[in-house]
């Protein structure tokens, strides 16, 4: 890369906007002035309660302005929630683990947030442990040096190439972190000399990096073995969304709140109203109200309309420009545009509630297991599309193993989890919806019977006869309960041509409509959709202000 043929300001857009590091300066944003009065006048409305759509709803009310976010749900969060079932068991929604900052010795700050102080995360025993047909790997919680010199044991014919593979993603990292404290201030015609490995490597996929260092496929594997959490193979995920968070994941540690994900969720809630702005639940927004192509409010279902200097949708995009609104001619090529994007994988949950403290009976000491049947990513990818629960593999939580009182005394919640394509689900679609759920209910018990079996025979024996509750969720509950289209856990796919500064924007062309989450820059995951609630606002801030 020479720095030619673009500009630096759309440059450090890509590379800082990819990885949600954009800073704020707070100081110099345009503040409140309070002259709303009306119970329905409010200076933004926010569609949605994800962590997407409530980072830029506390954004807003922690300058002054008059926010509202609206969310159909019951419960606030999205996918950051958690729900109850009879025998003390509470299940978490989505969240497995996350990297969370530390002050005074405790890991409570919230990437962006620091006034929020409590929620408190506590580490896990071990990052995770991967299991292969031929290796049962534990990787060390925050000890990067030990998981290198682990690997190398097993593949010491690569050991020039695994140490090249974590030189270039730490050295990705620091270029990252260097060019975001220098706030700009950079020369582009000494950028490949200032920053080598981001120009190296800034418009590479993950295979790229992989195949640059790694020669056995079986290695390329293990050290890939979280793919599925970014929600494509090697060959289709942009190198910078797998080689920063798993660069960051295994320096910094693996993290998950007390209280569950629904904690983090209510403590944005909590600083919202604190800071003068409102959260409505049980409010689900069938209009965005818009005139001359501009929109200036939103009406629920039961009939109430709120006006607004700028509407911020935290839903799908999709629903957004089609559902919300009418404008789908004035549209066209927007929407155009946005249907050639790929969506990401769905999923497919188990949570269980165990009449037995089953893991310890085990001894298993791991929080965090990932099961694969074979070493081909791309197969693999192509597989869950296809939702071939027969063949694939799974992950498996046992969060007793993190922090004591997770479950009811003797007892366990545990999570089994794997990957589908949302087309195996379509047939069900419309029954389901209507209400007629008899084959959808079959479906799912067969394909989570298959996968409670696998578990049994490979790490759980006595697994069955502990059950005391199941639930399972499948895309069609994604789509329930979040209104994702497709029932996405990622959103957009994270491709080379669908990151950075290529990827969804956050304005559309209605004016004053503006989305935010993990559809839009930056992408998906706890960390970078709270930061896309304050990028969002951030772009808001720069017109206004």
């Amino acid at each position: 890369m020479s720095g030619k043929g673009i500009e630096r300001r759309d440059f450090l857009k890509y590379v800082l906007g990819s990885m949600g590091m954009l800073a704020l300066d707070w100081s110099a944003l345009p503040r409140g002035v309070q002259a709303l009065t009306k119970d329905n006048e409010y200076d933004a409305v926010i569609i949605g309660s994800g962590l997407g759509g409530l980072s830029c709803g506390a954004a807003f009310a922690r300058q002054g302005f008059k926010a509202l976010v609206l969310e159909k749900h019951d419960k606030p969060g999205g996918y950051a929630t958690a729900f109850e079932r009879p025998g003390g068991f509470t299940f978490d929604v989505s969240l497995h683990s996350t990297t969370v900052g530390e002050r005074n010795g405790l890991h409570n700050l919230i990437p962006g947030f620091p006034e929020i102080k409590e929620v408190e995360f506590v580490p896990h025993p071990n990052l995770y442990r991967v299991i292969f047909p031929d290796y049962d790997i534990t990787v060390p919680q925050k000890d990067l040096q030990a998981y290198v010199k682990n690997i190398t044991g097993l593949f010491p014919e690569e050991k020039e190439g695994i140490e090249g593979l974590f030189s270039d993603m730490k050295g990705l990292a620091g270029d990252i972190q260097r060019l975001s404290d220098a706030r700009g201030q950079m020369d582009m015609q000494r950028f490949a000399v200032d920053f080598p490995f981001l120009a190296k490597l800034y418009n590479r996929t993950w295979k790229d990096m992989l195949d640059a260092r790694l020669k056995n496929e079986k290695l390329r594997a293990i050290v890939s073995a979280q793919w599925a959490y970014y929600g494509l193979p090697p060959s289709k995920l942009v190198s910078f969304y797998y080689a920063m968070p798993a660069i960051g994941y295994l320096t910094g540690g693996g993290y998950y709140p007390i209280g569950r994900s629904q904690k983090i969720s209510d403590a944005m809630v909590k600083f919202i109203e604190s800071s003068g702005g409102k959260v409505m639940l049980n409010s689900q927004v069938a209009k965005i109200l818009i005139k001359d192509h501009s929109a200036y409010g939103v009406r629920t279902s039961s009939g109430d309309e709120f006006t607004s200097r700028v509407v911020v949708s935290n839903a799908n995009p999709f629903d957004t420009l089609r559902k919300l609104t009418d404008e789908q001619e004035y549209l066209s090529a927007y929407l155009d545009q946005l249907d050639h994007y790929s969506v990401s994988l769905s999923s497919f949950q188990i949570f269980l509630g165990l009449k037995e403290d089953l893991v310890g009976k085990l001894g298993i000491k791991d929080s965090e297991i990932f099961y694969d049947t074979g070493y081909d990513m791309e197969e693999g990818y192509l597989a869950a599309q296809r939702g071939d629960f027969e063949n694939g593999g799974y992950a498996l939580t046992l969060y007793d193993n993190v922090y004591r009182g997770y479950s009811p005394a003797g007892k366990n919640t545990i999570n089994i989890v794997t990957f589908t394509g949302y087309d195996p689900w379509k047939v069900y679609e419309t029954d389901y919806f209507n209400g007629n759920k008899t084959a959808y209910k079959k479906e799912k018990e067969r394909l989570a019977d298959i996968l409670i079996e696998r578990v049994e025979k490979t790490l759980m024996p006595g697994l069955s006869a502990a059950i005391e509750v199941k639930e399972i969720g499948t895309p069609l509950t994604n789509v329930r309960y979040t209104n994702n289209y497709h029932g996405a856990i990622y959103g957009l796919d994270q491709t080379v041509d669908n990151s950075g500064s290529s990827r969804l924007g956050h304005d559309t062309p209605i004016a004053n409509l503006y989305l935010a989450g993990a559809w839009t820059r930056p992408g998906h995951g706890y960390g970078t959709v709270l930061a896309s609630g304050l990028e969002c606002f951030g772009e808001i801030m720069q017109k206004w202000g």
